[in-house]
């Protein structure tokens, strides 16, 4: 029997699942990137192995409870397409920023000596958002797009497919590697956010919290990983109730 839970149990879920993505997500990029740790340049593979685990197990653990948006762009567009009540939209964004931020606050905490190592200013701000590594803000947008829409709307047919719904933890896997899939492969330009709240959230905290050397917050860049998904996020959710929804 399914369980009903109240707003504000669901709204704890998603600020955790939040925090736990972050925290395994740009744990894998600090451990890369910060000089010292025992990662330290082990390669890009790591971090698509964060991500992918870093969104597929909180799934596994709230998706029962709140659905596991973890993610504004999917929030946004579950309830632009009528598939999510609009009275819960702007708590659960709010939980979700939260937790970003509270995930890359402790992360910080967890790896502060090796912040305090590093003098890469690009690395430093990689452990928290995204970058564009070609300078255009065009090609940053572009790669946000696809890759945003890729995750949702793959995460809509993995998610509510009839026969996964039958495996246990099967269609919460396909997700994981379906992220670890697109950071390795469309990883590149950007790194990716693919999530507003996974990069705004940690930007946020990048501005705040006082580093020895952290450099710019590169704020002029920081619209396109929270605008680009959003807009993939309603067009892949609209593709796939026209499409599947029956």
């Amino acid at each position: 029997m399914k369980v009903a839970y109240s707003l504000s149990v669901r709204l704890i879920s998603e600020l955790m699942g939040t925090a736990i993505m972050i925290m395994f997500g740009n744990g894998a990029v600090a451990n890369v990137e910060l000089k010292g740790t025992k990662g330290y340049h082990n390669g890009w593979m790591i971090i698509a192995v964060g991500y992918g685990f870093g969104v597929m197990i909180p799934v596994m653990m709230f998706g029962p409870i709140s659905g596991s948006h973890i993610n504004p762009a999917i929030t946004l567009g579950m309830a632009i397409n009528g598939l999510f009540p609009w009275s819960n939209v702007l708590p659960y964004i709010t939980a979700q920023m939260i937790g970003a931020i509270l995930g890359q606050c402790l992360l910080i905490l967890a790896y502060k000596p090796f912040y305090n190592k590093t003098e890469n200013t690009t690395g430093i701000l990689g452990t928290c958002s995204t970058i564009s590594e070609s300078g255009s803000y065009i090609n940053g947008f572009v790669n946000e797009f696809i890759g945003t829409f890729i995750l949702v709307f793959g995460a809509m047919l993995i998610l509510n497919s009839h026969t996964l719904a039958h495996e246990g933890g099967i269609a919460q896997l396909g997700l994981g590697f379906l992220v670890w899939s697109l950071v390795a492969s469309l990883g590149g330009p950007t790194g990716p956010g693919l999530n507003p709240a996974r990069d705004l959230g940690p930007r946020i905290v990048h501005a705040l919290f006082p580093l020895p050397v952290k450099g710019s917050s590169q704020w002029s860049y920081a619209w396109i990983p929270v605008v680009a998904p959003i807009i993939a996020g309603i067009i892949a959710v609209f593709l796939y109730k026209i499409i599947f929804g029956n």
